[in-house]
């Protein structure tokens, strides 16, 4: 994308109801965006239907749920899952006998990972196997899904895959020392771009992101052929992340978390979106703003970027939720704390020099710097420690509400699409919940 395209409107839901079907497109784990979307299709009345990443065997090969675990995790998403283990990406495929991705991670070292080679061939022919035993799951799993819904039916793909990172000690502690990293144990994250290690973990994060929604687009032609040809509608939406506008100085403009890794696989997401587009499928990227996660955890100061949300909704005419809300925040903070000076500090790490650099759009994801990483995790450990709990965090009381106004945003966007990639800004974010909560 050669600019943000933000969703401008707020949209209700025109097409989904009683009876159709929702098929969530990614195991449900703990906190993420997907909630949200899932409580949406269910207030509607739709069937769920969710899918499996399995769970690995003793030779780390994906296997299916037991009747235990397939138990609860039906009763945890609130619908039917197809037990087929659908795991993307190829980090513990391999020829038979041979080592796999993450075997060959774990044989590098802290001190010599920049220099440690990769045989390509090799890795070539791991990501081969693992993208054609995805594809080989995603035939059945399609078949199955053919077969429970009837036609007359209209059908809402969620794709939720995202990641990659291979189970390897060795990347945990370099993960580490590029998001977390000050002073001497800064390292600056184009090393890891420019090694070995960063060159298959790109790979291996498009094949998770980006190419696991190519496969359900093409995978589900003939059954969106069939929904379409008796009257029904299909829909896809994917969860992306390109930067997003927040309220800075009262104006809202695009920042972004630096160095966001999987930037490039979402790029390709994009990619994927755009070209089903052209083809006539709605398939829409939502690009969703910044919120913690059991995931994004391990980006220090992500939840910098959320802090302002509680401006925006002042600025939008939040009235009393908003001031009930703001309590709420102050609350959480030390006696001796203002929410006051958590935002004055926030806007001016925002508007710091160090940060200036990284306001540009077309050259995301740009890799940091030590004075960034610096001013980034510094200021988050700052604000960290004026909460009362920090096991209660504002972040997280804010992430809640993304989450639930991202699945009223998208739910609503994907009956009549505007566009294959679209942004969802603080505005729209603030204004969605002020309808919601403040009727």
């Amino acid at each position: 994308m050669t600019k943000s395209r933000p969703l401008k409107a707020i949209s209700g839901n025109t097409v989904f109801g009683e009876g159709d079907v929702f098929v969530l497109f990614g195991e449900l784990f703990g906190r993420g965006y997907a909630t949200g979307l899932i409580e949406q299709a269910k207030a509607a009345g739709m069937t769920v239907i969710g899918i499996t990443v399995g769970r690995p065997d003793e030779n780390n090969k994906p296997r299916k749920l037991t009747a235990e675990e397939l138990a609860e995790a039906e009763a945890n998403l609130g619908g039917k899952i197809i037990n087929v283990p659908l795991r993307a990406g190829f980090e513990l495929d391999a020829p038979e006998g041979a080592a796999t991705p993450t075997d060959l991670v774990n044989e590098m070292s802290i001190k010599g990972w920049q220099e440690h080679e990769l045989d390509w061939d090799h890795v070539a022919a791991c990501r081969e196997i693992g993208s054609t035993r995805f594809k080989n799951a995603l035939s059945e799993v399609m078949e199955q899904i053919d077969a429970m819904i009837p036609a007359g039916k209209n059908v809402f793909f969620a794709h939720t895959m995202a990641g990659g990172i291979p189970r390897a000690k060795v990347f945990m502690a370099i993960a580490n020392r590029i998001y977390k990293g000050r002073g001497a144990r800064y390292m600056p994250s184009q090393s890891l771009l420019d090694s070995d290690l960063g060159k298959l973990i790109l790979q291996n994060f498009e094949e998770v992101t980006a190419s696991s929604f190519g496969h359900l687009l093409e995978a589900s032609k003939a059954f969106r052929d069939r929904i379409e040809a008796a009257g029904g509608e299909v829909r896809y939406t994917a969860y992306g992340y390109h930067g997003t506008r927040i309220l800075i100085e009262d104006e809202y403009r695009w920042q972004t978390y630096t160095n966001y890794t999987q930037g490039y696989a979402k790029m390709e997401l994009e990619r994927h979106a755009e070209n089903a587009w052209k083809e006539g499928v709605k398939a829409t990227v939502f690009n969703c703003p910044e919120i913690r996660t059991n995931s994004s955890d391990v980006f220090s100061g992500i939840e910098l970027s959320l802090l302002p949300l509680l401006q925006a909704f002042k600025k939008e005419g939040g009235g009393d939720w908003a001031d009930a809300l703001w309590q709420k925040c102050q609350d959480m903070l030390k006696p001796e704390a203002s929410l006051d000076d958590i935002l004055q500090t926030v806007t001016e790490y925002q508007t710091s020099e160090a940060m200036q650099p990284f306001y540009d759009f077309q050259a995301w994801p740009m890799p940091n710097s030590a004075e960034q990483v610096d001013k980034t995790v510094g200021t988050s450990q700052e604000i960290v420690e004026l909460h009362d709990d920090r096991s209660a965090l504002i972040s997280d009381e804010l992430s809640q509400h993304v989450v639930a106004a991202t699945g009223m945003l998208i739910f609503g966007e994907a009956s009549e699409p505007t566009g294959p990639v679209l942004w969802l800004d603080h505005d729209l974010v603030a204004k969605r919940l002020i309808q919601e909560y403040s009727a």
